[in-house]
């Protein structure tokens, strides 16, 4: 494996974040995606949507880069990040770097520096560069395995979002059915959520990478997800983890990543707006899930 030199010194993360995006502003490589936000309950969750009319541009390059890679014409824009919107090293194996059209601020990718595939499974190595980040930033770690569980592009790399999502939310909106406090270490289904999944309590402060890597198996046994390139999203923070199996992509033309199961969700238009008020926010999650 290639070493590394610019490995970001400990507890200077957030520091670099806010610097990065302050700078990638100012040059334009940093292009966010200005949204609204309305809050749809359902179920006993409130569902933080937000409407993007220009997340059609965003979607339609990721169409063409997928039929690029159908022709034979693969492009990996994390061979060589961006410097504008690199920050460093934060292992040996994994680099962090500006998500270029943000929907939430101060959006993280924790990218491999060795190409992998998004469906690979998850790694010790990828779980000793999640613990880095949230040893540093209280957020949500959030991982796409491949296009069926919302990935767009196929270099393996895990996301973040600080917390709070919105202004005045103190917690995720899925804390309210998925109860952290109660949840037990070993892995088990919250009562409260009707949609296919595993969740455990963890604690970062106290856990091992190598521990998290375990809580990461034994989410998967509890699922029996085995095989490779199993499609699923993986959702975790300072004090829990969740992982939901994916039955595809979209349900009813409503694209969902990880981030759905957190209790967010991200709209085209207002008629998408509607329609997912229709239908209903759960029974999209659970649509795409079972």
């Amino acid at each position: 494996m290639t070493q590394h030199t610019d490995l970001l010194l400990p507890g200077t993360l957030w520091d670099r974040i806010r610097e990065r995006t302050d700078h990638a502003l100012e040059t334009g490589a940093l292009q966010p995606i200005p949204t609204e936000c309305e809050v749809v309950p359902d179920e006993g969750i409130d569902f933080q949507v937000r409407v993007a009319p220009s997340l059609d541009q965003k979607i339609a390059e990721m169409r063409a880069q997928r039929e690029k890679e159908a022709a034979g014409e693969r492009f990996d824009p994390f061979a060589r990040p961006e410097p504008d919107l690199y920050l460093g090293s934060l292992t040996p194996s994994h680099y962090a770097l500006l998500n270029k059209f943000p929907v939430l601020e101060h959006h993280l990718l924790i990218v491999t520096w060795g190409y992998e595939d998004q469906q690979t499974l998850l790694t010790h190595p990828d779980f000793t560069a999640v613990d880095v980040v949230l040893s540093e930033v209280d957020g949500l770690v959030f991982f796409n395995a491949g296009p069926t569980a919302g990935a767009s592009q196929p270099h393996k790399h895990l996301q973040l979002v600080p917390l709070p999502l919105s202004d005045g939310a103190s917690r995720l909106p899925v804390d309210a059915l998925l109860e952290p406090d109660r949840l037990p270490e070993k892995p088990t289904r919250a009562p409260g959520l009707p949609f296919p999944h595993a969740a455990c309590r963890v604690d970062f402060r106290h856990q091992t990478s190598e521990q998290l890597a375990e809580v990461f198996y034994e989410l998967r046994r509890e699922l029996g997800i085995w095989y490779e390139d199993a499609p699923y999203n993986l959702l975790a923070t300072r004090h829990w983890m969740m992982l939901v199996p994916r039955a595809r992509e979209r349900f009813e033309g409503l694209m969902i990543n990880a981030l759905g199961f957190a209790g967010g969700f991200l709209v085209r238009n207002r008629d998408d707006l509607e329609q997912l008020r229709s239908i209903g926010p759960m029974r999209v999650l659970r649509g795409v899930s079972e």
